[in-house]
């Protein structure tokens, strides 16, 4: 049998199309150029120039080199500043759109606002695989499978680039949880590097050709990302052939020395360890070569010249800063993003015309919920909440009622009530502050205090929104305390109470102990910045004890509040929802409980159980929407509400689509870009996700066996399978076909051209228009090694009317087939018998074709 080998060699690197492309000089001109420049830079101006000013490459006025602006923003434009700009739907929302062309439409809104600010380096897209729902930053990035995070991100950073603006594209490798993100060592084989972790971001330099990426806070494999040359160099620049900027995350390098010659290019916010005073005596003594230094700069340089930054004003005051064009995008990016997971009875849509009074309640009704917190966050023009969404659409026929439902957390930590003895105490709670995080000596200060209700402080306590005051950056970093917190709650009656505990961030921990018995426990490490657990409680007073710490920035958060379960939810949200035609209820999240430097609950936060469960037996037709950057705990209420929406975070128009998708406007044509498991336990990295213990060692021991890969594996069912979506159409998928590709021009995601193309009909079968996810799989027959029962290696989005068949048509490329051969270092496919599958989830397979083909070899280089 015939055996295919494909071997490409380094490619030059495409340049984005620009107004001027026509006069663009040549490679040889621009490096000629770029040369002329390093020529004239002494060494210190070049080792100056590879560490950052805060948010910039510093500007060489006498080279005649302009700073260079960064911001951050997967979402939108942050502008380090709070300047408002347009927000999207978060990344995970834009993943499940599975929509190319709105994933392009999205980066090049997001380019052209980064361009009216005069921003030359967009910090984003996050691309790192969904491993597990506890991730805090899930929000921003694309899901658990390379493939669709790979065409979501190419395409997004394709949009983007054609603005003059380069990617980001991040967090360089394997960064997949926020707990000690700085300390945690992600040991993964090589195989699950190349087949799970490395595609996105190799499709991102091969086919989104980005402009820059970023190095990750943790280790991988015993070394830290931003001095670890294997990835730096031997794989990104060597195999993949990019040729960009190589930047660090934020306070993210450790070495200075071992970072410069292992293929860091830019340390930020500053030159904390690649300066002067460490790298000039290790050039002397031949420890780092100045050719290393000089490299460095060219790719800089190179990335300045590629984008044209060297011979225009960045700011391009010929765009709107408040982009209406833009803004639509937004709402479109929204609207396909709202993913429908359960609609019994077809309860939804809503009839508009015949309801006449609805309950939106619940703590993301009001106001919008439009992203995560930390670096992903965005600053809006305006925002749209659900409550202002739903009643606008409604309309003043309908009667539209509003309750919180629960109380907000830190409101229930200020009214839970504490005395400092078990009898004859004063009112509150005993506050000691230690100068070290293991409170340890005497307490530097004591104190009673009204309740565990502390704020906390992050960017905006610290320097008000300015991020350029390095002297309080440095100084916040040195921050080191702990505290405890004494108290006696006295519980009324004999009952279950609930125990709720909002703590810090990164670099942090807090336990919590009740009559002794250790209740909470983030010491050690921080899995949550937000806890709960049932209290059985016996009437009387309860010694409460709460001790955190802090090092660094983001510490001094800690609430604790205990709460009767009986009177968790409002009596007002539970007269209404026995009186409204419909309740919805708006549970999940906020950038509060998920985002950056700290993981999150796969439960729901503070209550959320508790008011779904009593206000859904209350209304028989109750909708529960949830706003999470991933899956969520449902097994507790699922099964007691009719419809079920998720709509992961809409950004700025999030109320406004989830609105028109509840009242049939919109059809909702989200399909999920991860699973969702029944249960946390059931989750592939369950067992392994956090260190072993006494180590730091994160061993991902699922290897590829990664999402709908691991459930199929493990032979465990989800609540709801990849690639899942429900419509208010029905749809039918039929007559397969898969044919070799006789013009293998089309050039794909990894560079190869087509190799076979699978073609089906779809048909809208139902009574109204709305869009389908063709998702196409592969899977070797009988394999030799361990391989997936199946992988998404193609899909496509179709708009169809009602009644309408057509016939769609996917490529695949030889990397279709291939699994990664360790020991020859190349993509290999065993010749023999592949089953293409085609359906509209990894669990919904309607068309299945068995394929024989000859052996593939696929070369890294690319």
């Amino acid at each position: 049998m015939k055996r295919i080998k494909i071997l490409l060699t380094i490619m030059t690197m495409v340049v984005f199309a620009m107004p001027l492309a026509a006069q663009t000089p040549s490679a040889g001109d621009n490096a000629a150029r770029v040369n002329a420049i390093i020529s004239k830079m002494t060494l210190e101006e070049k080792i100056d120039y590879i560490g950052g000013t805060g948010f910039a490459v510093r500007a060489m006025p006498g080279l005649k080199l302009p700073s260079l602006e960064m911001s951050d923003g997967p979402i939108g434009v942050r502008s380090n500043q709070r300047f408002p700009s347009t927000t999207y739907a978060a990344g995970i929302g834009l993943a499940a759109t599975w929509d190319r062309d709105l994933a392009q439409r999205v980066g090049d809104g997001i380019g052209k606002d980064a361009r009216a600010r005069g921003v030359h380096f967009m910090l984003g897209p996050g691309m790192n695989i969904y491993r597990s729902p506890l991730n805090g930053r899930n929000f921003e990035y694309f899901g658990e499978d390379p493939f669709l995070a790979g065409q979501i991100a190419s395409n997004y950073i394709l949009g983007m680039q054609k603005n003059g603006v380069s990617s980001t594209a991040k967090h360089y490798l394997a960064n997949n949880s926020e707990y000690l993100r700085h300390d945690s060592d992600s040991v993964v084989d090589e195989r699950a590097l190349r087949e799970i972790y490395l595609p996105a971001f190799e499709a991102s330099v091969k086919h989104g050709h980005a402009g820059a990426l970023m190095d990750s806070y943790n280790f991988i494999n015993g070394t830290h990302a931003t001095q670890n040359g294997y990835f730096n160099i031997d794989v990104l620049r060597k195999d993949w052939g990019f040729d960009g900027v190589m930047m660090s995350d934020w306070v993210a390098t450790y070495d200075g020395v071992a970072a410069a010659n292992n293929g860091l290019d830019l340390e930020m916010p500053t030159g904390a360890y690649m300066n002067r005073e460490t790298l000039l005596p290790a050039i002397k003594d031949g420890r780092v070569k100045e050719a290393t230094i000089d490299e460095k700069v060219r790719h800089i340089l190179t990335t300045a010249v590629r984008f044209g930054w060297l011979d225009r004003e960045q700011r391009d005051e010929s765009l709107s800063t408040y982009n209406q064009a833009n803004h639509n995008v937004a709402l479109e990016s929204a609207r396909e993003s709202i993913t429908l997971l359960k609609n019994d009875g077809g309860v939804l849509p809503l009839d508009k015309n015949k309801i006449k009074s609805v309950l939106v309640v619940g703590p993301d009704a009001y106001p919008a919920r439009v992203v995560g917190g930390g670096s992903g966050g965005v600053n809006p023009f305006s925002a749209v909440s659900p409550l202002e969404g739903i009643a606008k659409l409604l309309g003043p026929s309908v009667i539209v009622h509003y309750e919180q439902g629960l109380p907000m957390l830190a409101d229930a930590a200020g009214m839970t009530a504490f005395t400092t003895e078990a009898n004859g105490g004063k009112p509150g709670v005993t506050m000691e502050v230690y100068k070290n995080t293991k409170l340890e000596g005497s307490p530097e200060s004591t104190s009673v205090i009204h309740a565990i209700n502390r704020k906390g402080f992050g960017w905006d306590e610290l320097f008000g929104g300015d991020f350029s005051d390095f002297g309080a950056l440095a100084g916040a970093m040195q921050r080191s305390e702990s505290r405890r917190f004494t108290g006696y709650y006295n519980a009324p009656e004999a009952t279950t109470y609930h125990l709720y505990v909002h703590g810090p961030m990164e670099n942090c921990g807090y336990r919590v102990f009740v009559d002794g018995k250790l209740v909470a426990d983030n010491w050690d490490i921080l899995k949550a910045s937000e806890y709960a657990t049932a209290l059985p409680l016996t009437a009387g007073p309860h010694k409460v004890v709460a001790e955190d710490y802090q090092t660094g920035l983001f510490g001094g958060r800690l609430r604790l509040a205990i709460v009767d379960e009986s009177k968790l939810v409002s009596a007002a949200a539970k007269r209404l929802a026995g009186k409204v035609d419909a309740v919805i209820i708006t549970a999940g999240f906020n950038e509060n409980n998920e985002g950056e430097g700290a993981d999150r609950s796969f439960t729901l936060p503070f209550g959320q159980d508790e008011m779904i469960r009593e206000l859904a037996a209350l209304n028989k037709k109750t909708i529960v929407t949830v706003t999470a950057g991933g899956g969520v705990a449902t097994a507790g209420w699922l099964g007691s509400v009719p419809a079920y929406v998720h709509n992961w975070y809409g950004g700025e128009q999030g109320g406004t689509a989830l609105a028109e998708a509840l009242f049939g406007e919109v059809n909702p044509s989200g399909h999920l870009p991860i699973s969702i498991e029944t249960r946390v336990e059931d989750n592939p990295t369950f067992h392994n996700y956090y260190p072993t213990p006494g180590t730091p060692h994160v061993e991902y021991k699922e290897g590829i066996f990664v999402g709908y890969r691991g459930y199929e594996h493990n032979h465990v069912e989800p609540q709801f399978p990849f690639g899942f979506g429900l419509s208010y159409t029905s749809f039918k998928i039929e007559k397969i076909k898969v044919e070799a590709d006789k013009t293998p021009k089309a050039v794909m995601m990894h560079g190869l051209p087509a190799l076979y193309t699978v073609s089906f009909d779809v048909t809208n079968t139902g009574s109204r228009a709305g869009d389908d996810v063709a998702q196409v799989y592969v899977g070797q027959r009988n394999a030799p090694v361990a391989r997936p029962e199946k992988e998404l290696k193609g899909f496509a989005r179709v708009a169809l009317k009602a009644g309408e068949t057509r016939r769609v048509s996917v490529a695949l490329d030889a990397r279709a087939f291939t699994y990664y051969d360790v020991a020859g270092k190349h993509w290999h496919a065993d010749a023999g018998k592949y089953t293409v599958s085609v359906g509209d989830s990894s669990a919904n397979i309607a068309q299945k074709a068995e394929l024989t083909i000859p052996a593939i070899e696929v070369s890294n280089i690319q």
